[in-house]
């Protein structure tokens, strides 16, 4: 879909990316989190913003490698791509995520998992949705500017 060549992402673009990602996913998931648990805003906030650096920190990696991958053999960003990229990223937060908000909540793992996975279900479809838009308009940008 994207007609620019990844590899031409620049590190303000990579960055722009995961911050405006991850501002809009805090306040969906505060909200949430509010709505759908015993937490209280404190709780559900720390919770939230912990999460949301590590995240961050592994958008920026992760899409690196992903663009890299993309680059070395060539496969077009479609929707199978995207979904198999949503799925990825998502399975690698929980290994860290699951561990923290069991702490953090005073939560059994298992419990832990159970509001993983209800965030891994938002985050899927949110990812998903989030990084068609934003293609769409950096291919519309670069059109525009080209």
């Amino acid at each position: 879909m994207s007609q620019i060549p990844p590899l031409h992402r620049s590190r303000l673009e990579r960055a722009m990316h995961a911050v405006i990602f991850e501002v809009v996913a805090n306040i969906l998931v505060f909200i949430i989190l509010m709505r759908f648990t015993a937490a209280a805003p404190a709780q559900s906030g720390v919770l939230t913003l912990v999460s949301s650096a590590v995240a961050m920190g592994w958008n920026y990696l992760f899409n690196w490698l992903f663009d890299a991958l993309q680059a070395r053999l060539g496969f077009r960003k479609g929707l199978v791509a995207r979904c198999l990229h949503a799925l990825a990223f998502e399975a690698g937060l929980l290994l860290v995520l699951i561990p923290f908000a069991a702490w953090w909540l005073a939560i059994t793992l298992s419990d832990a998992l159970r509001l993983e996975c209800g965030l891994v279900l938002f985050f899927l479809a949110y990812a998903l949705a989030f990084n068609l838009l934003w293609d769409s308009v950096r291919d519309y940008c670069f059109r525009k500017s080209g």
